[in-house]
């Protein structure tokens, strides 16, 4: 079932009054740089490369707390009515899908971006399920996950920043062709760490790894379905897969319970390998993927690199 917000009192009374000063929004902070609202921690570093000293990100959803259930706090709208601009996952991912229209309310001033403009859905053919068969449709929110999508997103912020700043368009194009060149230089590494990779599926709690599987020829099998922990029955299946497919990782995400993960890794012999999606340092946490699946794609990954169940 799609994310409900509930609406407590004070952040209730907190969006109201917000909404009666929206034309307040689109001013310079004290230091003269403009506030720019994303909405998961590895934006901000997209926003911060590309913006350098003249750009402040507000992060709606904090480190730590899932994209998927997370409320804003009054605090937050606040700063969504200083906002310049709006820089959206676009994406899917739920918080966007039931927040957006009150955020957008607080500041109708603010340019609002998609990030995801020019990048194809994943996950309708190639997400499996706990039983192995198809996911039925669901597309894949979680984009940035690739670095050849964060390029486009990369790219995408540069055009918000230019339209609500022009007279550093060229700064930002600068800031913007080097990061670039870094997330290429993180592809090329993705692609020679996996092309050897002795098999092709990969295990996970939570089905965030599309993009990437998709992008550099891997198979994403996930424990959780739809949002919903997994049935015995699910979790014997998950088994009776790693087992006849030689794999001894299982990677999770810090914003999830790793119980069912523990408990498929146990059954198998093998260790819980925690990746987080949603951390701020996006191209080091990429680095450390990139490590983390070369290892556990091959036949006996390094013990170190597990935590163990």
């Amino acid at each position: 079932m799609p994310f409900r917000p509930s609406y407590a009192a004070a952040a209730g009374l907190a969006l109201a009054l917000l909404c009666a000063c929206a034309g307040c929004g689109g001013r310079q902070t004290g230091d003269g740089s403009i506030v720019v609202a994303v909405s998961i921690p590895p934006q901000a570093q997209f926003v911060e490369r590309i913006g350098g000293e003249y750009v402040r990100p507000l992060v709606m959803v904090p480190p730590g707390a899932s994209p998927h259930t997370y409320e804003p706090k009054p605090s937050q709208l606040a700063g969504v009515s200083e906002a310049v601009l709006y820089i959206k996952v676009g994406s899917g991912i739920e918080f966007e899908l039931a927040w957006f229209d009150r955020l957008r309310s607080v500041n109708r001033d603010m340019l609002v971006v998609d990030a995801s403009e020019g990048i194809a859905a994943a996950g309708r053919d190639t997400e499996r399920r706990n039983e192995g068969t198809p996911a039925g449709g669901r597309v894949d929110p979680h984009i940035w996950v690739s670095p050849r999508n964060a390029i486009v997103m990369a790219e995408n912020t540069f055009r918000g920043l230019a339209a609500v700043d022009p007279p550093r368009r060229a700064y930002y194009k600068a800031n913007m062709d080097a990061y670039v060149r870094e997330l290429r230089e993180l592809d090329s590494m993705l692609t020679q760490a996996l092309a050897g990779a002795e098999r092709r599926e990969f295990i996970v709690y939570h089905p965030a790894w599309e993009h990437l599987a998709r992008d550099y020829g891997l198979v994403q099998i996930s424990i959780e379905t739809g949002g919903k922990e997994p049935t015995a029955r699910g979790i014997e299946r998950i088994v009776e897969t790693a087992k006849q497919r030689g794999i001894t990782v299982i990677f999770a995400s810090p914003q999830f319970n790793t119980k069912a993960a523990a408990v498929v890794a146990r059954e198998i012999g093998g260790s819980v390998v925690l990746i987080d999606p949603l951390d701020g340092d996006y191209t080091g946490t990429m680095r450390k993927v990139a490590k983390a699946f070369s290892g556990a794609l091959q036949r006996r990954p390094p013990a170190d690199e597990g935590l163990k169940p």
